[in-house]
């Protein structure tokens, strides 16, 4: 059956019934960069250093020196990144089972458009279940919010904080009740402009990955998935003591 199973999706995949859906950001100094207020550090968006470019250097390859936090573009945050999950796993120590699994996708576009510090709720989260069925049993929630049409520009993408996520009472529903591995969302983090404020502040990190749960931000083209039915494939660094990891991240469906 297994072997039955593997086949049909090499089959779908090479006639094109089932598509690839590629739900990375393109990663350059460009890339929109979280900024956090004084007195807090930090992180750097991507920097590159030439070592040689078929030259006296190295006549025959090229090849650079990267620098880039663990925290830029399209990536994954692990436990350890919130001191709520500071026992949990690192980058490198998630099982693979668990980046590779189904996805419910929630559009909030609309909403969002409307209103920038859109918070997504429990209520919303139960109505969308109860249209379309329970959030997949060890899968991904992606929330749409067409956010990713701003990545290209760090003022619109930052949009001076202002960004819409969830509020307090879903995070906290979906660490202690939902059978979901994490949840991706398109803005620069997982928590909305305005969590900093909240109680507990940064609720999705405070909660999921102190749950042990996965969080993916900097997420495109969730406008082509469908809202159940599509498979999330994670693909972060295998990082050692990584708190996260810039992450190549797909999809596949029908």
């Amino acid at each position: 059956m297994a072997t039955d199973t593997l086949t049909h999706l090499a089959t779908g995949l090479a006639d094109g019934s089932v598509r690839v859906v590629d739900l990375t950001q393109p990663l350059s100094e460009r890339t929109p960069v979280l900024i956090l207020p004084a007195p807090f550090a930090n992180t750097p968006g991507l920097s590159r250093v030439e070592i040689s470019r078929y030259d006296e250097r190295g006549p025959a390859w090229a090849w650079s020196t990267l620098t880039v936090g663990e925290h830029v573009g399209t990536h994954f945050d692990a436990p350890i990144h919130w001191v709520t999950g500071r026992d949990g796993e690192d980058v490198a120590g998630v099982p693979p089972a668990k980046l590779i699994a189904p996805c419910a996708v929630i559009d909030k576009s609309a909403e969002a458009a409307e209103d920038p510090d859109y918070l997504f709720t429990l209520d919303d989260l139960r109505a969308w279940e109860a249209e379309h069925g329970p959030l997949p049993e060890g899968g991904w929630l992606f929330l749409r919010t067409g956010w990713d049409a701003r990545a290209h520009d760090q003022d619109a993408f930052l949009n001076g904080g202002r960004t819409p996520g969830p509020d307090v009472e879903c995070p906290r529903h979906l660490a202690e009740q939902a059978p979901i591995v994490g949840l991706g969302v398109e803005t620069v983090g997982t928590d909305a402009g305005a969590a900093h404020s909240f109680d507990p502040p940064f609720p999705v990190h405070n909660f999921l990955l102190g749950a042990g749960r996965y969080g993916l931000t900097q997420l495109a083209n969730l406008a082509e998935l469908p809202p159940t039915g599509a498979v999330a494939i994670v693909a972060p660094l295998k990082l050692v003591d990584g708190t996260g990891s810039p992450s190549r991240v797909f999809a596949l469906a029908p």
